[in-house]
This record gives structure tokens, C-alpha cells and sequence, in this order.
């Protein structure tokens, strides 16, 4: 596929044919320096990225792309219920056809729980050679009891108006409804407790930079021990003190250092290989 990347809007609708799906560049393109793609969260989208996304091409002078997943933000809809796969969908089906159509050309991968996931099922999966490594933000590997809870109160909330939480969302997604029932239903479901991705981890191949908060209220450590187990590359571990689900809004200076550090070591180590 040929990209015209110089003519690709900062902002703007990807055309996948099935999926029209909102995006934001940041930085330089493809063609000029590597790309940090940002996987978002269970109920996020390119907006609830915050500055995040600019300060971070401002660490390392990376250009970062950012897109919502259909059914979140400004993206089309999906049909509901979600598939229990959603996210091996995402990382094997679509992920890639998204990272064609930009114009990638090397970089990581950086996700955030859902996306998170759906980061390591793709790198674990489909082997992409332009993917130098991957950064996992409050990963999730498989379902835990305590996780499983806070998804239950969630929908509590939501269905609660006097929690504001549905209005709160309904500000960045144009599809409120779906964005939340696709992501809470399909992790509620009896079936989900059986959701395990663990074994894509014995298949990646680059290094992998694991960050959690020890006050994580969707997960235990033991997802990160998983990957510190089971992944032949290398792993690189950061536990934040005191935070909890979302380090990029609760400590995002430590994490933009933490972030802005490992991908120097990936990417000019890459290069230099690529180049020697």
C-alpha cells in the first residue's frame, strides 16, 4: 500500500472500508523518525489521551499515533454484544490493516489495559518486524476475581444517574452506550472467566517494558509475573507506589520518563542493527 503521508491530516478518519476510525498525529511522521502507537484503555478513545500523547512525542522526538476503536470515541459502532475475542479481533484482524494505512514503518507498540492486550496479542501473534518492542500499561492477561468486582460497580454506576458517570462518558463518546456495554457486558459475561491470553507471551520476540500502580483495582501483580514468566525476551518492570488503574493520568511525568527511556534503548539499538 502506498501511504502519502505528507497529505495525512493531523486529525482526522481512517478509512478501513467497514470502520471510519478518528486518529491523532503528533510529531513526525513515519517517514521521518519511529512511531509509538497508542492502544487505549477498555473505555477510552483519542481524547481521554489527554496531552499525554504530545508530551510524550516531545520525550524523545518519536512522532505518536493515536486512534479510537470502533465503537469508542468519534470511531463507527459495533454491533452489540461484543465477541469475548474482541481483543485478539482487534490485535490479528485490525490492528494491522491500522498501522498499513498510516504508513508505519518501525516503532512500538504502547497500551493501556484493553490495549495492552491487545498489544501483546499482536506482537505475540502476528510478528510484525516493524514492531521493535512494546510498552504494557496495567496489562491484563486473564480474568481475576478483584478485576471482575470493579467492572460489576462500574456498571452500577452506570446505571446509576445520579453517579454521573454515563454523562461523564457520553462527553467523549458519540456512541455511549456501545462504547460501555461492549466493553462491560462482553467482561461480565459467565464465559469471560475463562479468558486467557497468556500463552501469546511465549511468542513475542522483542523487549517488553511491563508498568503497573500497586494500587491497581483491576489487577493483581500476578499480571505481571505472568509476563516476567513466561516471555523469552527481555522484560523490564516498573511498579508505581500508590497508583492505581490509569499511570498516564496519575503519574504521567514518571511514566513519560520511563516510556521516553526504554524507547531510546529499543529503537536506536534497532537502528544501529538495521544500519551496521
Amino acid at each position: 500500500m502506498v501511504v502519502d503521508l505528507a497529505g495525512l491530516p493531523d486529525t482526522g478518519f481512517l478509512d478501513l472500508g467497514d470502520q471510519q476510525l478518528e486518529y491523532r498525529f503528533v510529531g513526525p511522521r513515519p517517514d521521518e523518525a519511529p512511531t509509538l502507537v497508542l492502544l487505549h484503555e477498555g473505555l477510552g478513545c483519542v481524547g481521554l489521551w489527554g496531552d499525554f500523547p504530545q508530551r510524550l512525542s516531545e520525550v524523545g522526538g518519536f512522532g505518536v499515533f493515536v486512534y479510537s476503536r470502533a465503537g469508542y470515541g468519534q470511531s463507527s459502532p459495533v454491533a452489540l454484544p461484543r465477541p469475548l475475542d474482541y481483543m485478539t479481533i482487534e490485535a490479528q484482524r485490525v490492528l494491522p490493516r491500522v498501522l498499513d494505512v498510516v504508513g508505519f514503518r518501525r516503532g512500538m507498540l504502547v497500551g493501556h489495559s484493553d490495549g495492552a492486550s491487545i498489544a501483546a496479542i499482536h506482537a505475540g501473534s502476528v510478528h510484525d518486524p516493524r514492531v521493535a518492542g512494546l510498552v504494557l500499561i496495567a496489562p491484563h492477561f486473564f480474568a481475576e476475581d478483584m478485576g471482575l468486582a470493579e467492572i460489576a460497580q462500574a456498571k452500577a454506576m452506570y446505571d446509576d444517574p445520579a453517579s454521573g458517570l454515563r454523562e461523564r462518558l457520553a462527553r467523549w463518546h458519540k456512541n455511549v452506550d456501545v462504547a460501555f456495554r461492549g466493553w462491560n457486558d462482553a467482561w461480565l459475561d459467565p464465559g469471560f472467566r475463562a479468558w486467557n491470553i497468556a500463552p501469546v507471551l511465549d511468542t513475542i520476540r522483542g523487549p517488553v517494558l511491563v508498568v503497573q500502580g500497586t494500587d491497581d483495582q483491576y489487577g493483581t501483580q500476578e499480571q505481571v509475573k505472568v509476563v516476567q514468566r513466561r516471555c523469552r525476551s527481555r522484560v523490564e518492570t516498573v511498579m508505581m507506589e500508590g497508583v492505581r488503574h490509569s499511570p498516564h493520568r496519575e503519574a504521567p511525568d514518571r511514566l513519560l520518563a520511563e516510556i521516553g527511556a526504554f524507547a531510546r534503548r529499543v529503537l536506536d539499538t534497532r537502528e544501529a542493527r538495521d544500519h551496521g
